[in-house]
This record gives structure tokens, sequence and C-alpha cells, in this order.
């Protein structure tokens, strides 16, 4: 087998653990430990800088200059790692930065004989810069830039895109409106002079959360996805994802999460186990707020988030 080979299944794999046909389906993993354990629910969110990475518009929420570091360990060899970092700027609006890195191991490669002739690497990554400011009153607008790198043994691609948000928030009902479209742009360079430019994963994504005022609840409700084609209206939310954060304490809080469309597509047989289904723990330790995440993936397995953050 040779190297093209290799290069092609490398692409097949992970195109089928991000559920898309897409390149660059990294950018759809979710990285941040608290928005994985709540199912991907973060396009309302108004107090964590890896908002950056679901919408930019809810940077300008923000307070301080909040820090975030998160790991995942996937399947197999694959890691995968974010930093993000939000700031404001008087008179001119918040500024955010973030950096997504994966890493899928490395692969043998092989004549066309099947003899060894050594390894390769395959790993991506984006580079992101985000700026939000005040549209209205309760209203805020955002935009991303990102350059995004994919490298497999010595081929290599580029892309640029942009992310575009809107949050609107009502703060006495405690109610919080997202919208985003994410990875809108093109390629800028192709692994193969000759193939023809491919699509990123963009993905329209509206969602809504709620703090309930008698019980220390968040909950959250996003709907992923709706730019692509479906058979029918109904099938057009297929892609949902429900969330919910409990303060059990000042220092502890426990996140559950549902991801439709992941049960749907790790159902193997007539058995998804408990595919779809999230879990994590955040403990705030003095400056530090430390979390954890669980997501299944049925009989294929789980992924492992955890994440530290702090202010600046």
């Amino acid at each position: 087998m040779n190297k093209v080979i290799f290069l092609s299944l490398t692409l097949i794999m992970f195109g089928s653990f991000s559920y898309s046909q897409n390149i660059y389906d990294f950018l759809r993993l979710d990285g941040s430990a608290r928005a994985g354990a709540l199912g991907g629910s973060f396009v309302s969110n108004n107090d964590d800088a890896d908002v950056i990475f679901y919408n930019p518009a809810g940077i300008e929420l923000l307070q301080g200059n909040p820090a975030s570091f998160s790991f995942v360990k996937h399947l197999m060899d694959i890691n995968l790692a974010t930093l993000s970092y939000s700031t404001e700027f008087e008179n001119i609006g918040r500024f955010g930065a973030a950096i997504k890195y994966i890493n899928y191991g490395s692969f043998d490669e092989a004549d066309d004989f099947g003899n060894r002739t050594g390894e390769f690497g395959a790993n991506e990554m984006a580079f992101i810069i985000g700026y939000a400011n005040n549209l209205d009153e309760n209203f805020y607008y955002g935009a991303n830039a990102k350059f995004i790198y994919s490298g497999i043994a010595d081929r290599s691609s580029t892309a640029a895109a942009v992310d575009l948000g809107l949050h609107y928030a009502i703060p006495d009902k405690n109610w919080n409106f997202g919208f985003a479209v994410l990875n809108l742009g093109g390629q800028l360079s192709k692994y193969y002079e000759t193939s023809e430019a491919e699509d990123l994963p963009l993905d329209v994504v509206v969602g809504i959360s709620k703090r309930l005022e008698n019980l220390p609840l968040r909950l959250s409700v996003d709907f992923h996805k709706l730019n692509e084609d479906r058979d029918d209206f109904i099938e057009r939310f297929k892609a949902f994802t429900v969330g919910a954060e409990f303060t059990l304490s000042k220092v502890l809080k426990l996140r559950l999460g549902y991801d439709n469309e992941r049960r749907s597509e790790f159902k193997i047989g007539s058995t998804a186990g408990v595919a779809g289904f999230n879990a994590g723990l955040g403990v705030k330790v003095s400056d530090y707020q430390f979390d954890y995440g669980y997501s299944s993936l049925g009989l294929v397995g789980g992924l492992h988030r955890i994440g530290i953050s702090t202010s600046l």
C-alpha cells in the first residue's frame, strides 16, 4: 500500500469521526471541556473565553482578560488542544485570539509491494483573531478571521475563513440568544494542484440559553448545520444539542449534554448505547476553573476533555 492510499484513509477516518464530508472537519470538534460536556450547546454562551470558537459575538459579554486551555484525548492516537484569550480595548471593542490544534499520530509508509519505508504524520491547526462590539442595547455582533493549515506527510493545504455572529441578551430574565455562521471561506492551497478545491465545514447555528430563577440550573439548546440540505423541513433540525449546567455550590458544577446527530451517526445495528450523551464537572479553586468532560461515541468509545481557565 503506498503513501497516497494512507493519506486517503486518514482523511476518510477522521471524516467519519466528524460526521461530515468536508476537509478541515477538526473545526467541528468541541475542544472546550465545558462545551463538550454540554453537548456543544455553546452558541449563546456569555461567560467563557472558549465562546470564540462557537460565536465571536459572545466575547463582547466577557469580563476582564479571560484565558482558557483545553486538551482532548480522542480515539486511538488522536489528540486535540485549544487555547483562547480575550481582552478589551477602551473605545475600540473587545478582541479575542485562539488556536485549535489536532494531531492524528503517526502512520506507516509503505511502497506498492507493502514494504515499510518509514513513517509519516498528520496534523491540522487553526489560528483565530476575533472582534466584538455592541450593535444596540443588549445586542452584540462579532467576527473572526481564521487561517487554517492541514499537513499530511509531505502534502499540505491552507484555507482562510471567517466566522460571523450575533448575540442578544435579556439580562433581567437571564435569557441569551445566539446566531453564528462558522467557517465561511475557501482553500488557499490544495493538497494536489490538479485536484478541485474542497469545501470547508460551513455551519449555521442558532441557540438559546436560560438560567432558571428558582433553580441553580442553566439550560441551553442549539441547532447546528441549518445550512445543509435535508430530505424534508423537519430533518433540517436533526442536528440539535441540549445542555444543562447545575451549580451545586460556589466551587462545583455538574454538566450534562445530549447530541442528537451523534447518537444517530454512531448507532450500530439497532444499538446506540449511550452514544450522544455527555457529562462533566467544573471545579473552582481560588482563581482557577478546572473542567472535565466526557462524550460517548457508543460502542466506538468516548472522548475525554480537560480544561483550565482563569483571568490574566
